[in-house]
């Protein structure tokens, strides 16, 4: 019975020398003295302000695309034991001690070098030699802009580790279906393809590229698999739902993890939650919450309340009024929009039928579709608009405090409360969540936020019309009240003196995830920045031909520098390597429609299979470009040269077993590959001191480094 005892346990371990070595190299040439240099390098002043606020609990909201790389950026900090105190000021600041410069760059470094065997392994799952899958790896080892790019505190080396990962991962999911579908090993690799899927995308949007790409070859198969008469009803109806939750599912709930990760961190009140909405800023500890928190939920009848407009655009501002009036139309009281807080921003929300300017007791509510005045709090006007040209939009209307000049212009300022989200927050008027719209009851004209600047005479404040048709509920159009107290006291000095106090009374407002989620997500999407031209920008066209560089650091003493700057051979040898596969394919694809033998099935399918993923890759990760409106950084097409690199072993193998008939032709062709291979290796180390920065070179060694005069190389002046 225990005579499995007899024997000792034996576990047996395969090693693939070629992956561990190419492990190896990798790792050697991006962790090579990584904390040198120990200065701000480039974007590291870009990506470290947000590593300083994770770090400090800070909310921020970064345009750039969603929060899975910052997060990966953070925890590098974290374990290296940065407390976030350092200004990320300009490029070339030297480091503080505090700052664990190689526990910053670790992330990147690692996914840089990890990048190398999964070159290699990509080739072998499309079926191709070891030698070519290790042509493939050892130009990923010797190619500069990844070298330098994955040595920084930057994000592109973990977006390609993650695209390339996604691809092994897809790759081997597609080979295992052919021998053991719905194995451990099966669903172990189609739920790590949706897993990098999502990382990839969480750490750009960029990412989103190759997620389609992938998509696109799943879906394609999913296609073959329903023309397969073998497989029942039921075990395709499992394949296409596998597929789903895999490549679908899963990526969705890891991005909305990301998501809750970054939100669940950054608690704390800062800078840029001006930006978000008084519900969001609310839900966050300082700021906001400390001035609204524990307000009044509920809007009633004597209400003293400030309304800030939803939009936030061109700023974040507040319905305002002040003692002056407009010098042209009406000459009423000029309301305004004000974009910092400001007693003139409260108002009190009366009943139309008292002239109570107090909260009865106990408090009337007010919903949706009730009818109130609103009067401002220090001037005791009350928020009128009319037929009256507004001064910058003149065809909306005038909103102003109304003024009686006895000139037959009689007050018309009641307004409807609209609640345009009464569904999900109900039909009573509440601080914070409600968004509302203050529709007049004479015109039906709403208040609008025109986001045009007044002039002098009104101190270059936003307008604030009446807009006569309304179609939708535009932003705009939206307002919520932010800070709220109940009003006690009916004599004007009291309450003046009253609305100069701050809220104190205490109530927690917080918002569900997904609410914030959503918020935050459209912050992200819609959020522009001024992008002005920088000095590096580039176009796509400048990427292919490698026409363009960009100066990633300078030491002023040595003039030491880092470029980013690719290989030329190989970007050279990956531009001849597409046009070659893509006429080939088409000169095989018109044999084949005239019945003309060419190469064999098995190599054609081969052929077509690792263009579909090499040119589709390059192309749909190059080619979207061209449609954006954004300063664009050479940095942007390596995912794309990545796809391209890997074309170029498969191309030379290619020709060497389909085009190369004689043995003397196929010992021309390695004579070539290994003359090519050599002037790879040689660009690569004459680049060197660009790529890691040391050693400093002198003035003529610089200047034969400027093989295009479009490179921008640093050259010291004496």
């Amino acid at each position: 019975m225990l005579g499995f005892l007899k024997q000792p346990p034996v576990l047996a371990v395969e090693i693939n020398v070629n992956l561990a070595v190419l492990a190896a190299l990798g790792l050697t040439s991006r962790l090579w003295a990584l904390s040198y240099p120990p200065a701000v390098v480039f974007d590291e002043v870009y990506y470290g302000q947000f590593l300083s606020l994770y770090m400090k609990r800070i909310f921020f909201v970064d345009d750039s695309g969603p929060p899975f790389g910052h997060l990966l950026l953070a925890f590098g900090g974290y374990l290296g034991g940065f407390d976030g105190n350092f200004l990320w000021n300009r490029i070339g600041a030297e480091y503080s001690p505090n700052v664990p410069v190689w526990a910053l760059r670790l992330l990147p470094a690692l996914a840089g070098a990890l990048c190398v065997p999964l070159a290699y392994q990509i080739l072998v799952e499309l079926r191709f030699s070891h030698m070519v899958a290790l042509g493939a790896a050892l130009l990923f080892l010797f190619e500069n802009s990844l070298i330098t790019q994955s040595r920084l505190m930057l994000l592109e080396s973990v977006l390609i580790f993650f695209i390339l990962l996604a691809v092994l991962s897809y790759l081997k999911f597609h080979n295992t279906q052919k021998q053991s579908p719905f194995s451990t090993r099966w669903w172990f690799w189609i739920l790590l393809t949706g897993v990098s899927c999502s990382c990839a995308i969480g750490v750009k949007y960029t990412g989103l590229f190759t997620y389609f790409l992938i998509l696109a070859m799943a879906g394609v198969r999913s296609w073959q698999l329903i023309g397969d008469q073998t497989l029942s009803n039921v075990s395709l109806l499992c394949h296409l739902l596998a597929r789903m939750l895999a490549l679908v599912a899963v990526p969705v709930a890891m991005y909305l993890s990301f998501f809750y990760i970054h939100l669940a961190l950054l608690y704390r009140s800062g800078p840029h939650d001006q930006i978000m909405s008084s519900a969001f800023q609310a839900s966050l500890e300082g700021g906001l919450a400390r001035i609204t928190q524990g307000q009044p939920l509920e809007v009633a009848y004597g209400s003293q309340i400030t309304l800030r407009n939803v939009l936030g655009k061109p700023v974040p501002c507040w319905l305002h009024s002040h003692k002056n009036t407009y010098p042209i139309s009406s000459h009423q009281q000029q309301v305004t929009c004000y974009p910092f807080k400001d007693v003139n921003n409260w108002w009190i929300v009366k009943d139309p039928g008292t002239q109570q300017l107090v909260v009865s007791n106990p408090p009337r509510p007010v919903r949706h579709g009730s009818i109130v005045q609103l009067v401002h709090g220090i001037t005791t006007r009350y928020l009128n608009t009319h037929d009256v040209a507004a001064p910058l939009s003149p065809h909306s209307q005038e909103v102003s405090c109304y003024i009686d000049y006895n000139i037959s212009m009689p007050a018309q300022n009641l307004w409807r409360v609209d609640i345009v989200n009464r569904e999900t927050d109900g039909d009573v008027w509440k601080t914070i969540l409600s968004e509302v719209r203050l529709v007049h009851v004479n015109t039906s004209a709403v208040l609008k936020l025109s986001g045009l600047s007044l002039p002098e005479w009104g101190y270059r404040q936003l307008e604030v019309v009446g807009e006569k048709i309304s179609k939708g509920y535009h932003p705009s159009m939206l307002w919520n009240v932010e800070e709220h107290r109940y009003g006690k006291s009916q004599e004007p000095k009291e309450r003046e003196a009253e609305l100069h106090s701050p809220t104190h009374v205490s109530m927690s407002r917080n918002l569900s995830f997904m609410a914030k989620f959503t918020e935050l997500q459209w912050k992200i999407l819609t959020l522009k920045n001024e992008d002005a031209e920088h000095k590096y920008s580039s176009s796509p066209f400048d990427w292919v031909t490698l026409d363009t560089n960009i100066a990633y650091w300078f030491h002023a003493s040595s003039g030491a520098q880092i470029h980013l700057l690719g290989n030329a051979v190989t970007w050279t040898s990956a531009n001849v390597a597409t046009v070659v596969y893509v006429a080939l394919f088409l000169w095989y694809l018109v044999r084949r429609r005239r019945h003309v033998d060419g190469i064999p099935e098995e190599a054609w399918w081969q052929w077509v299979q690792a263009g579909s993923l090499c040119v589709g890759g390059w192309a749909a990760n190059y080619l979207p470009f061209f449609l954006m409106e954004k300063t664009l950084f050479l940095y942007h097409y390596l995912p794309a040269v990545s796809f391209q690199i890997l074309l170029v072993p498969v191309v030379l193998q290619h020709t060497n077993d389909h085009l190369c008939r004689s043995k003397l032709s196929k010992s021309m062709h390695s004579a070539f590959v290994v003359a090519w291979f050599s002037s790879v290796y040689l660009t690569y180390h004459t680049f060197r001191p660009l790529t890691y920065g040391a050693p400093p070179l002198s003035k003529a060694e610089l200047q034969n480094l400027r093989w295009k005069d479009s490179w921008d190389i640093l050259i010291k002046k004496r």
